[in-house]
C-alpha cells in the first residue's frame, strides 16, 4: 500500500492503492507508520506522492459505508492519526501530488511542508460540503494556515476544487511543473532544505508547525464524533450509497 524508494537521504513514500488511491483505514495506519520511523531508516526529508495522474482520492467511501459506528470511529481515528504523523513529522515532508487530489488526498498534502503540483487538467480541493460532510475543524484550520481566513473559509464553504493555476494562485499549492516531473521538483525541494544544519532546521520547523500538530491533537476526537453523528444520518447514507453506486458503475 505504501512504497518506499530512496534517494539517499530522501526518501518517497508512494501511495500504491489501485486504482485511485482511496484512503482506507489500512492504508492510512500504514503511511503513519512509514512517516514515524523514516527518520531511524536514514531518512533527512520525505516525498509523499501517488501515482501519475491520481494523488489520492479521498476517503475510501465505498468502505466507510459498510461500517458501523464503533468501526467508522477507528477509521476516522486512522485519518486524524495520519495526518498526524506528516504534520509532526521530525523531517520535512514534500507533498508530489500527481493529479487529482480531492478531499481527503488534499487534506494530507496541507499537512506537508512544501506542495508540488502536477500542471494539467487536474483538480484539488476540499470538496466536503458538496455531498453533504461538513468540514472538519482541523480541516478548516489546515485551510486558512495555507491560504488565509478569507479564501479558506470560501473553499470551505463552496467545496470548489481548483486546477493547478487556480491552486497555485491562491497558495493551496507552492510549485507546478509538468506531471513527470512532480515527484524531482518534490526531492529538489527537499534536497535543497536539508542543506540547513539538522538541528536548527528541525528545531526551526518544531516550532513554526507547533500550532498544527496542537490543533489536530486537541480537536480529532470532537471532529471525529461529529462526523460519525453526521455520517449515519438517512440523508447523509442515501447520498453516500449513491455516489458508491455511481463509482461502482463508473
Amino acid at each position: 500500500m505504501i512504497d518506499r524508494f530512496i534517494h539517499g537521504e530522501v526518501h518517497e513514500l508512494r501511495l500504491n492503492r489501485p486504482p485511485v488511491n482511496a484512503l482506507s483505514p489500512d492504508l492510512l495506519k500504514f503511511l503513519a507508520n512509514e512517516v514515524r520511523r523514516s527518520p531511524a531508516q536514514g531518512a533527512r526529508a520525505l516525498v509523499l506522492s501517488g501515482r501519475e495522474g491520481m494523488f489520492s482520492a479521498g476517503l475510501d467511501v465505498p468502505v466507510l459505508i459498510e461500517l458501523d459506528q464503533d468501526e467508522l470511529g477507528r477509521a476516522l481515528a486512522a485519518f486524524f492519526d495520519a495526518i498526524e504523523s506528516l504534520a509532526a513529522s521530525a523531517v520535512p515532508v514534500a507533498a508530489a501530488i500527481t493529479g487529482h487530489s480531492p478531499a481527503g488526498g488534499a487534506v494530507l498534502s496541507l499537512c506537508c511542508d512544501w506542495r508540488v503540483m502536477a500542471e494539467g487538467d487536474y483538480a484539488i480541493g476540499l470538496s466536503e460540503v458538496r455531498i453533504g460532510i461538513p468540514v472538519p475543524r482541523i480541516v478548516a484550520d489546515l485551510a486558512t494556515r495555507a491560504v488565509g481566513r478569507r479564501v479558506g473559509e470560501a473553499l470551505c464553504v463552496s467545496g470548489k476544487l481548483l486546477n493547478p493555476e487556480e491552486a497555485l494562485e491562491v497558495g493551496f499549492v507552492d510549485e507546478l511543473t509538468p506531471v513527470g516531473d512532480v515527484v524531482a521538483a518534490a526531492r529538489r525541494w527537499c534536497e535543497q532544505i536539508i542543506e540547513a544544519p539538522e538541528k536548527a532546521l528541525a528545531e526551526t520547523r518544531s516550532l513554526l508547525r507547533r500550532d498544527l500538530v496542537e490543533s489536530i491533537q486537541r480537536q480529532s476526537e470532537d471532529d471525529a464524533d461529529r462526523f460519525v453523528d453526521r455520517w449515519f444520518q438517512p440523508e447523509l447514507q442515501t447520498a453516500m450509497r449513491d455516489l458508491v453506486a455511481r463509482l461502482k458503475g463508473g
